[in-house]
């Protein structure tokens, strides 16, 4: 774990950030205590299918905009007979 103060990190962030993304542990300290991990963002960790399934139980439409199967099949049907 490497740990650096606040005017060191401010002046060396770029190579900071560059350490946390490698997978160093790297902590900044105010006046000597601890107050921020640096960690790496993993953005496929948060843009995939089962996150976003996850998401969307978690966050159900609302039951005003739930449509059955065979009324969107309708509206589809309605929309292409439109453009005939």
């Amino acid at each position: 774990m490497k740990s650096v103060n606040m005017l060191d990190a401010k002046n060396s962030l770029s190579r900071l950030v560059a350490a946390a993304v490698d997978g160093e542990d790297i902590v900044i300290a105010n006046r000597g205590k601890p107050v921020v991990r640096l960690v790496p963002v993993h953005a496929s960790e948060t843009n995939t299918g089962s996150a976003l399934a996850a998401w969307l139980t978690q966050n159900p439409a609302p039951v005003s905009r739930t449509r059955s199967a065979a009324d969107i099949e309708a509206q589809l049907q309605e929309n292409r007979d439109a453009w005939a």
